[in-house]
């Protein structure tokens, strides 16, 4: 069995970091998905497909790799620097400033 290992990304639909900070060990797909004739909609025999397993750290989900016998790759995030404004979004608000309104 082959897995990835690798933490995921924020959310495009928010500015939040839930469900980030966690590693998770996912199964790479064993067989191609088929079409069903009747329907159209796209189905697999390979359960391992729909295991998501979480860990806190990548040596966490290594370690459970190796101990079951699944060929693991880890995949190290992509950094991103803070998106800190000062002030903050408080300050648009505030009475003593000094710009002009504009939105």
């Amino acid at each position: 069995m082959r897995a990835r290992i690798y933490r995921p990304a924020k959310s495009a639909m928010s500015s939040g970091m839930a469900n980030t900070r966690q590693w998770v060990l996912e199964f790479l797909p064993e067989s191609a998905r088929e079409v069903d004739p009747l329907m159209g909609w796209t189905s697999s025999g390979d359960m391992n497909s729909q295991v998501h397993l979480h860990f806190e750290t990548a040596e966490e989900a290594q370690n459970y790799a190796k101990d079951h016998g699944i060929d693991a790759v880890v995949v190290q995030p992509k950094t991103r620097k803070p998106n800190i404004r000062p002030g903050g979004y408080g300050e648009n608000f505030a009475t003593k400033r000094r710009g002009a309104w504009t939105h």
